[in-house]
């Protein structure tokens, strides 16, 4: 139990004359002690999802990294250690996590997304669409090249990658499609970052499911 101490102050009092004592009882302070409590992290409801295999697609896997092979194309993937991906019976693959962590629970949802994009992409593939709004904005493409005009002193020319495949629909609708989803995002997103659509005429190369909000522009001076 902890002791007490008395300690006394005299102030000299000018008015008074003498001293007057006051006591200050001080009591010392406990010692403050703290406990770490271990966070346990919920289970990802994307992570725990079963990921179905098609039969025209072949798994490898060895260790961490996983190699998977279809009729449109082949795809690698190496997890971290936070994750491990099992394969169990009749084509179905899961991703589990090895430790409790919430990094380990970020990966979990993640590597189970990029597992299911590896799968589907090479069986069925993805594609993403973009659309031209602009008077005299157009696309085409030559050879392994896709050519835009949007509006520039000179032709926008962009390198197509081996694996994507890019159409163009009336000049204006540009379909780009292939097995790997990231790839083909990428390659979508670096054709309307040229010309991101602007809010007051919408002109600009936008995704076909893209809504861009409007602005009003500057109203004329009232007589």
């Amino acid at each position: 139990m902890a002791s007490s101490v008395v300690t006394s102050f005299q102030p000299r009092s000018a008015f008074l004359g003498d001293r007057n004592v006051f006591k200050v009882l001080a009591t010392p302070s406990a010692q403050v002690g703290y406990s770490r409590k271990t966070i346990q992290c919920k289970e990802s409801r994307i992570g725990k999802q079963p990921i179905a295999v098609p039969t025209n697609v072949t798994i490898a896997l060895e260790g961490q990294d996983l190699k998977v092979k279809g009729p449109l194309g082949e795809l690698a993937l190496t997890y971290p250690r936070e994750v491990e991906l099992i394969k169990e019976d009749a084509g179905v693959l899961r991703v589990k996590k090895t430790v409790e962590t919430r990094r380990a629970n970020q990966m979990h949802g993640l590597f189970r997304t990029l597992t299911d994009n590896m799968v589907v992409g090479v069986s069925k593939g993805f594609e993403k669409k973009l659309i031209l709004v602009g008077v005299g904005y157009r696309a085409t493409v030559e050879g392994k090249e896709l050519v835009l005009n949007l509006g520039f002193s000179h032709p926008v020319k962009m390198q197509i990658p081996e694996s994507l495949k890019v159409k163009v629909e009336e000049n204006t609708r540009i379909t780009v499609s292939g097995y790997d989803k990231s790839e083909i995002g990428q390659f979508a997103a670096t054709v309307r970052k040229w010309r991101p659509p602007e809010p007051y005429k919408g002109k600009g190369v936008k995704y076909s499911d893209e809504i861009v909000r409007r602005k009003e522009g500057k109203a004329g001076k009232k007589k």
